[in-house]
């Protein structure tokens, strides 16, 4: 029995040896991560460097743009080094800034996702105040809001994790998990399942309620309203309803085969789904919000148009 401080290292037990095709994987998951940074990065750039997207909603985007980069950095850089090798280790210290990391960007997600609900339901039910409503001060502290309350939230979940005295030091994922941590400690995990279980209900279940409450609103103006107002809603609500919907899934899937012994799913599928909403969200918000949105897509057509007329 020892402090997790003093461990010197733990196993990711999740890795499966998959001989040559390890390049193969390797490969691929090098290009996701290759696409999510230059995606992200191309619409932060054009958000920060046009004026005329310099409202409320862009700027929600900018924001969770970042996380994207963000959360995705916590993951591939560890995942690409640990893919081509035999032994799966990785110092606590690093274990845990990864966890923090990790944790963090979901929490920043669900709250930027609610945010933007936020946001949506004042320009479409309160067009004439919304100005007011959204003003350059609360859209600053309601994005200060979003990143501080989620890193100082799992802040706190680290220390109360780090004293824990474990049994084992093997964590059977392909990055490091808090729920494995304190699942391996032989003392008292009481007070870090309370406040775990606080942190989800606070960060997970809150955003997921205003994101509930602000739609049906959304949908009852909708529904009395005209056709130019429905088509509005839904130009601007369709890319935030799949991102929520997506991100929610991932995370579900990883709950999932997480929490329960699914011992029917296949490892390699279980490695998958425990990937997705690390791996797949960053991608997909900036392909469906520059697919989706007029602006940006317009924007993206003439940076890419300008590119090319100067080779």
């Amino acid at each position: 029995m020892v402090n997790s401080s003093h461990v010197s290292y733990f196993t990711l037990g999740a890795y499966v040896d998959t001989g040559p095709l390890r390049w193969l994987y390797f490969v691929i998951l090098l290009s996701v991560y290759f696409l999510i940074v230059l995606s992200n990065l191309l619409l932060i750039t054009i958000i920060c460097l046009n004026r005329t997207l310099h409202e409320p909603m862009y700027i929600f985007l900018c924001s969770l743009f970042m996380n994207e980069l963000y959360g995705s950095t916590a993951l591939f850089p560890l995942l690409l080094y640990q893919i081509p090798v035999d032994v799966h280790t990785v110092l606590p210290s690093f274990c845990f800034v990864q966890i923090f990391c990790i944790y963090s960007y979901v929490s920043i997600e669900f709250l930027t996702l609610a945010i933007m609900s936020y946001d949506r339901f004042q320009s479409i039910c309160f067009p004439l105040h919304y100005s007011a409503h959204m003003n350059f001060t609360r859209v600053f502290l309601l994005v200060a809001f979003s990143w501080s309350y989620p890193c100082i939230s799992i802040l706190l979940l680290i220390i109360l994790s780090i004293p824990l005295k474990l049994c084992d030091n093997v964590i059977p994922k392909v990055y490091c998990d808090n729920y494995f941590i304190v699942k391996m400690a032989c003392s008292d995990t009481k007070l870090n399942n309370i406040y775990g279980l606080i942190i989800t209900t606070v960060i997970v279940l809150g955003p997921l309620g205003v994101i509930f409450f602000t739609y049906l609103r959304i949908l009852k103006v909708c529904f009395r309203g005209s056709k130019q107002t429905q088509q509005k809603a839904l130009s601007t609500c369709a890319p935030h309803l799949a991102s929520i919907v997506n991100f929610s899934f991932g995370v579900c899937f990883e709950v999932l085969q997480s929490r329960f012994d699914l011992k029917s799913v296949h490892k390699v599928l279980k490695v998958v789904l425990s990937l997705y909403f690390l791996a797949v969200q960053p991608l997909f918000n900036p392909l469906m919000y520059g697919l989706k949105l007029p602006k940006i897509r317009v924007l993206c057509r003439n940076l890419l148009h300008s590119a090319l007329s100067h080779r």
